[in-house]
């Protein structure tokens, strides 16, 4: 099967240029500021209106930093080291979605202790509907032609412009479809059910992680690291820790008095 050629450029006026990915990311931040806003008004969400922004933008500069630092120091230290001037250049792509996790939770964590706030209680309702985001995210992928998967001989595979000649598994779609949107079912499925603070957190970290970890095996590993541990690619060693991470919180939720309730 041949790359469907769809212009990465969603519309352009002038100089100005919409790209179908940044779009992508433009409404997974607006299905997370408008989810939270319903939770507000809905009284689960421990936050105003005006603290819903400042979790916002904080957030936000934590998920750039930390998803650009920890693939310049984890994914491509080597290339960085020699040139320290490139490290900032997020225009020329380079980012880790673990790293943006954790850029998130260390800002999130610094605002709620800062603002005497719950930090599970946001982070539970922000991984809620944050698999909106990934799910747009890996078609952005896609229509980029990018992160694309390793090569195969069934009737899915596709010839990506910059892959060579060889037909590849659509892996940004295998992500989008499990990570995306059998995630945010599972997500409002655990959410409905009114879970301790805490378990949508754990939830959330060890669906993507279980989900991102096997789909690792259809998808290209990093070229300038292939596999780093056996058979195992780097993605998988981090979706590895997650996982842990989120059995841990998972433990300490259920195990935790007084029984408090996220929704």
């Amino acid at each position: 099967m041949t790359f469907p050629q769809i212009n990465p450029v969603f519309f352009s006026i002038g100089p100005f240029e919409l790209r179908w990915y940044s779009l992508m990311y433009v409404i997974g931040l607006l299905a997370v500021y408008f989810f939270f806003r319903y939770a507000s008004r809905k009284g689960t969400l421990k936050l105003t209106h005006q603290e819903i922004e400042s979790v916002m933008l904080v957030g936000m500069i934590g998920m750039i930093l930390g998803a650009r630092l920890v693939y310049v120091f984890v994914y491509n230290f080597d290339f960085y080291i020699e040139r320290p001037n490139e490290i900032f250049a997020t225009w020329r792509g380079g980012l880790s979605f673990h790293g943006a996790i954790l850029g998130i939770a260390i800002a999130l964590l610094i605002y709620s202790k800062q603002k005497n706030k719950s930090f599970f209680n946001i982070t539970d309702h922000m991984v809620t509907i944050a698999p909106v985001g990934l799910g747009f995210g890996r078609i952005g992928n896609f229509i980029n032609g990018e992160l694309w998967g390793r090569v195969t001989d069934a009737p899915i595979g596709i010839i990506f412009p910059d892959a060579g000649p060889s037909p590849r598994h659509p892996s940004q779609l295998y992500e989008s479809m499990f990570e995306g949107w059998i995630l945010l079912a599972i997500m409002f499925l655990f959410y409905s059910r009114r879970p301790r603070t805490g378990v949508l957190s754990a939830v959330f970290l060890i669906g993507y992680s279980t989900f991102r970890f096997f789909i690792e095996f259809f998808r290209e590993p990093d070229k300038q690291l292939g596999e780093v541990l056996g058979p195992f690619s780097m993605g998988q060693v981090l979706c590895a820790i997650m996982w842990v991470i989120g059995a841990m919180i998972l433990t300490y939720s259920l195990n935790s008095k007084p029984q408090e309730t996220t929704v």
